[in-house]
């Protein structure tokens, strides 16, 4: 037992200084640090030399890195902005979602595989991954950018939405059709999480802080300590209620972590318990999750399925770019802000690798498709640092990259 957790410190140790040396070098060469991490995983994983194994341990942080990297880059967000750019975002969810879903399921259908088996294609292909797209606008520094708000509304209503679809397809496939009312209990779980917190961000928590102000002049026991402790409570309890919806816990965190931002803490406690955020999730936890996101890596479909496997990643690449930009178009951004946001939007990332193990689980797909919807996943992931820094080049050559303004004081 005392040998095993040491395999698993040291595997640790291997995964945070891989993470460390490749993501500086990543940054030196211009691209966002997740990038080098993700690279890191690919190579020292199982799909190239083998160091690097999956264990419990490494799961288990990979999850609090998603976590505590979303509760980071709510704070982060400006609640009201995003709020006033939603029709926006929801719409490009819409364009995200419907065109790489319409064409995922009609290559399957000419692949021939089962209806199910296109449907949850289809899903892989509209799947995205809110988690990617915050560490890539973080690193790149864009999170107070008109994109990034976007980016991240659209990323929060498509990861709903996807649930929700994900719950129909299951549904089909597991009962041969549609259950109305599973699906129905489903969004209204949905939208109870988000008029729940709705109600405890903007009604409990500036009530609770003053409380505990209050209470601190009197006995003087609110110190930073405190201030992150109470940030840590709220964001666990955000991510519980999604949890009861039957939602990522994730998405649980990136709300609690807006709501913090409107919570009148004290600027200097406020600006500590963003800054132990912070250096947790990015110093240590983040990094942990992209380099096991590459374990997930296998070679073996190129000798396999070459022809399919290129064809569905061109599918994938191109259909989730363009109904982002087409959907783009009718709204305030710019063509190519539309075109950026396409490209962030294109990371899918561990959202998919979900959706084809519990599609390889039931016997929907094989082995083989399996493999191909999970090198798509990680091959979109790597390439969005890669395209949106591109396209926020073109943007600032273009003067088109729009800041959003902020407010002074967080609290």
């Amino acid at each position: 037992m005392v040998e095993a957790a040491g395999i698993d410190v040291l595997s640790l140790l291997l995964v945070l200084t891989v993470a460390w040396v490749f993501g500086a070098v990543s940054e030196r060469l211009g691209y966002p640090t997740m990038m080098g991490e993700l690279f890191a995983g690919i190579v020292f994983g199982p799909a190239l030399l083998g160091i690097l194994q999956p264990s419990e341990l490494l799961s288990v942080l990979s999850e609090l890195g998603v976590f505590l990297l979303m509760v980071y880059v709510g704070m982060e967000v400006d609640l009201r902005e995003l709020f006033r750019l939603g029709p926006q975002a929801l719409l490009i969810a819409i364009g995200a979602f419907v065109i790489p879903f319409g064409l995922g399921y009609g290559a399957g259908l000419w692949l021939g595989v089962s209806t199910g088996a296109a449907l949850f294609l289809g899903l892989a292909m509209a799947a995205t991954s809110l988690a990617t797209k915050s560490r890539i606008l973080a690193d790149l520094e864009l999170l107070d950018t008109r994109i990034a708000n976007v980016l991240l509304g659209g990323a929060l209503a498509s990861d709903v939405g996807v649930l929700i679809a994900f719950a129909a397809v299951d549904s089909y496939v597991t009962a041969g059709s549609l259950d109305v009312a599973e699906i129905g209990l489903i969004v209204g779980q949905a939208l109870g999480f988000f008029a729940v917190t709705l109600f405890i961000g903007y009604r409990f928590l500036p009530l609770a802080w003053s409380r505990i102000e209050a209470l601190s002049e009197r006995y003087g026991f609110v110190d930073r300590t405190t201030a992150f402790t109470f940030a840590l409570l709220v964001s666990l309890l955000f991510a519980q209620l999604a949890t009861l919806a039957e939602l990522h816990m994730i998405i649980g965190g990136f709300v609690a972590g807006m709501f913090l931002r409107q919570a009148d803490v004290q600027p200097s406690l406020y600006e500590h318990m963003h800054t132990v955020i912070y250096d947790l999730a990015m110093g240590f936890f983040a990094p942990v999750f992209f380099v096991t996101v590459g374990f997930e890596m296998t070679f073996d479909v190129f000798f396999e399925s070459f022809w399919i496997l290129a064809g569905l990643v061109a599918i994938a690449f191109l259909g989730k770019i363009v109904g982002s930009w087409l959907f783009a178009l009718p709204t305030q951004l710019s063509s190519l802000e539309g075109l950026v946001v396409g490209f962030g939007m294109n990371g899918r990332g561990t959202v998919e690798i979900i959706i084809a193990s519990v599609a390889l689980t039931a016997g929907v797909i094989d082995q083989s498709m399996f493999s191909i919807l999970v090198f798509i996943a990680i091959f979109t992931t790597a390439l969005v640092p890669a395209t949106v820094t591109w396209g926020v080049r073109l943007l600032e050559a273009a003067d088109e990259l729009v800041y959003v303004e902020r407010e002074a004081d967080p609290g």
